[in-house]
């Protein structure tokens, strides 16, 4: 992992200077053989100048003009994708620069939202779309307004800042352009996103780039930090930006203060390149090495997945294994041995393990994630999707957690009798896959869901969806299967689950029932 501003033949020095519009930014990329200075007093005599029909783009843009004139951008506007950025000169660069702010103040003065950081990235979104090949090299932003110029230049602006109904989306999506690498939500994963996307290039032998962009805020936050411990473990080849726009958590500070957060970014450099820290990861490699030699608590649970996920992962070189926790299962030393290039142990950083895994997985990779259960809220707030597992008519039975099992039990029951239902496993609650749901509704007569939880739990949180969604308007009839609301006594978890009506054989009577067959449904459980 490096840090860096970007030294190839090409780039672009900026600075903005505004105190009136608390606008101040340094961006620097050591190329481009041109220096863009926007300046306090251009700013302010632009803004004296938009009575003028002479006047030029950068009077017009400074001036946030309160008409609806749709404001020329002619250079802008012959841009189709962001390649063509290589054919320009360094003049167009610069007035490309200055049509692309046009454009963001045209619009984000209206709306009310930040200048600072929108205008801080549009240099370095030129310099990088010019230097590397996206989509081939892989560029990720970290906060949604750095993207504001690169939404731009990938011509997806213009549905952006009204955010209409199945307008484009104000932060990255794959879904959404092949120019955006990772989907982001919030701040502080680029780097974690990033470093699973250069892991998985570097085991698949591709050479493609990887490009992390972060800014001065975002760098605060933990999974940052989670990222860049193991980043520089794993000592991969991928380039991690700071953009220092100067926006501090502290904005009493004086205006034109050298203390700003860029201090992190020389501090941790002289850091990762003391002789020092240098030992002391080598170091910290061995023990980790050494402390791996266990002898193996009987045969267990998680003994029988580490056996299954070798063999899965002899027949298929792309199944990866990330790991997160304080220690280790004993059990996952058999596949660490066995694949040490497929195996990765971050420590106790889970937000970081399902980015990065996340990261893999858009790679081409098949991460298995796996993290204590005591550790994994730490990391809830991460990418996930549902699934069926088994496909039938009529009754589906979604699943959440634990009794999936319990609803494949159920489907093995109803197909003694000549019923085939579907089976899903819904995986999250948080987020809800909506599209697994709606197709479930949509596509049978019967919805079940069953979850180890009581009243507003999974199954509530189902119901608000599909009565909004309307499909309660539809041909579709839901049932939840939930805990009892009170205390179960003292028992064991099977004894549990029965007195709570959650077995197969509760769960194949309840789809029964619904299909009229009560009969067969009391003999069941009879």
């Amino acid at each position: 992992m490096g840090s860096t501003s970007i030294g190839y033949q090409a780039g672009i020095s900026a600075r903005f200077d505004d105190r009136n519009l608390n606008l101040r930014s340094d961006a620097t990329l050591s190329s481009l053989p041109c220096k863009v200075d926007f300046s306090r007093k251009s700013f302010l005599s632009a803004a004296t100048s938009t009575h003028n029909k002479e006047c030029s783009n950068r009077a017009r843009v400074c001036s946030l003009p309160n008409t609806d004139e749709k404001l020329e951008t002619p250079l802008l506007d012959s841009i189709e994708t962001p390649s063509q950025l290589k054919n320009l000169t360094v003049k167009e660069l610069k007035v490309l620069a200055d049509e692309i702010r046009t454009e963001l103040l045209s619009v984000l003065w209206k709306t009310r939202k930040s200048m600072k950081p929108s205008l801080a990235a549009i240099e370095l979104t030129l310099a990088l779309h010019y230097v590397f090949r996206a989509p081939v090299d892989k560029i990720l932003w970290d906060a949604v307004e750095q993207t504001y110029a690169h939404k731009v230049l990938t011509r997806r602006w213009s549905s952006i800042p009204s955010r209409q109904n199945n307008g484009v989306s104000s932060v990255t999506s794959r879904l959404e352009s092949e120019y955006d690498s990772f989907g982001t939500g919030h701040g502080c994963n680029s780097i974690s996103a990033g470093l699973g996307l250069a892991v998985a290039r570097d085991i698949k032998g591709k050479r493609d780039r990887v490009v992390a962009v972060i800014d001065s805020v975002t760098i605060t936050a933990g999974q940052a930090y989670e990222a860049m411990s193991n980043a520089g473990y794993l000592d991969s080849n991928m380039i991690v930006i700071l953009n220092d726009n100067r926006h501090s958590l502290h904005p009493n500070m004086a205006d034109g203060s050298k203390a700003s957060i860029s201090a992190l970014s020389s501090f941790m450099s002289k850091i990762q390149s003391s002789q020092i820290f240098r030992k002391f990861r080598e170091l910290a490699k061995r023990d980790a090495e050494t402390a791996n030699i266990v002898v193996k608590d009987r045969r267990t649970y998680s003994d029988c997945f580490a056996e299954a996920l070798v063999k899965e992962a002899e027949k298929d070189r792309d199944i990866v294994v990330v790991h997160a926790g304080i220690e280790m299962d004993p059990s996952l030393v058999t596949f660490q041995e066995r694949f040490p290039e497929r195996f990765f142990n971050v420590g106790m950083a889970e937000q970081h393990a399902v980015t990065f895994s996340a990261g893999l997985s858009s790679g081409g990779l098949k991460p298995f994630c796996i993290i204590p259960s005591a550790f994994l809220q730490r990391a809830y707030d991460q990418i996930g999707r549902g699934r069926v597992l088994l496909e039938g008519q009529d009754v589906a039975l979604l699943g959440y957690g634990a009794m999936v099992q319990n609803c494949l039990n159920a489907h093995s029951l109803l197909s003694k009798l000549g019923l085939n239902v579907t089976v899903a496993d819904a995986r999250f609650c948080k987020p809800l896959d909506i599209k697994l749901v709606r197709d479930l509704c949509q596509n049978h007569k019967f919805l079940i869901t069953v979850e180890e939880g009581c009243v507003g739990g999974f199954g509530s949180h189902v119901a608000q969806f599909i009565a909004l969604d309307g499909q309660l308007d539809g041909k579709i009839k839901w049932r939840p299967i939930v805990l009892p609301d009170g205390y179960i006594e003292e028992a064991s978890p099977n004894e549990q689950l029965a007195l709570a009506g959650l077995t197969g054989h509760h769960i194949a009577a309840t789809a029964l029932s619904l299909l009229g067959r009560t009969r067969e449904a009391l003999l069941l459980m009879s």
